[in-house]
């Protein structure tokens, strides 16, 4: 009787997952969101290259509805699995690790999961191959040190103009300006040689961080 129950309750799981997964009905109603439509997601996982392999699946929510003919066929909210496709471990010179995420699937409000593509885009750490990387090597970590080592001036700077309201600004922001000049200097000389010896700095997408995407593809949302 057990064997007899058991079976029952294994051919209905049996069935259950093949009309998940079976196609849509060639009459299923479908709205398409076109290739080239750019998407807005919020990460759901912290991924990272120091502490993620390759295979690691995180999730991100839609930010905004996506519509056609003022009908919400995917609305915001809804969920985007993926997994991350690769990882570049960091490497001297300043050369940053790389994270690449594959977007796999999203989920639609009646539960069917839909095969997608997605690229990231917007950002300025992108690689010419779609991975995210923290510095491209010696001459983008060379631009962020000298950019560390003005602000060392500019600041003395400031610090020499709000230390007083009274005349005596105009003494002490000279030799602010000095001094900042020294210390940009020492930063920019130990900045430089430590950009050729170090190794790049990983990749960290943390929950809640929001990442902008394009589809590649378009995709059929079977509507209700």
């Amino acid at each position: 009787m057990k064997k007899k129950i058991l079976g029952i309750i294994l051919t209905m799981l049996i069935a259950t997952q093949m009309t998940m997964a079976a196609p849509f009905n060639g009459n299923a109603k479908t709205k398409r969101i076109p290739a080239g439509t750019k998407l807005e997601l919020k990460m759901l996982n912290n991924v990272s290259t120091a502490f993620n392999a390759p295979g690691t699946s995180f999730s991100a929510v839609l930010m905004t509805d996506q519509t056609s003919d003022d009908d919400v066929i995917l609305p915001s909210g809804s969920i985007i699995r993926g997994d991350v496709k690769a990882v570049t471990e960091p490497k001297r010179m300043s050369k940053g690790a790389v994270l690449y995420l594959n977007f796999d699937h999203v989920v639609t409000p009646n539960g069917r999961q839909i095969p997608l593509t997605l690229n990231v885009i917007g950002r300025s750490d992108l690689t010419y191959d779609g991975g995210i990387t923290t510095t491209k090597g010696y001459a983008d970590a060379w631009k962020q040190t000298c950019a560390k080592s003005g602000n060392i001036t500019t600041k003395s700077i400031e610090w020499g103009k709000n230390v007083t309201d009274t005349g005596w600004q105009y003494v002490v922001v000279p030799f602010a300006a000095i001094g900042g000049a020294i210390g940009t200097a020492g930063y920019f000389v130990y900045g430089s040689v430590a950009d050729l010896i170090k190794k790049g700095a990983h990749v960290y997408i943390n929950q809640n961080d929001k990442l902008e995407v394009i589809l590649i593809d378009p995709i059929d949302v079977p509507v209700i």
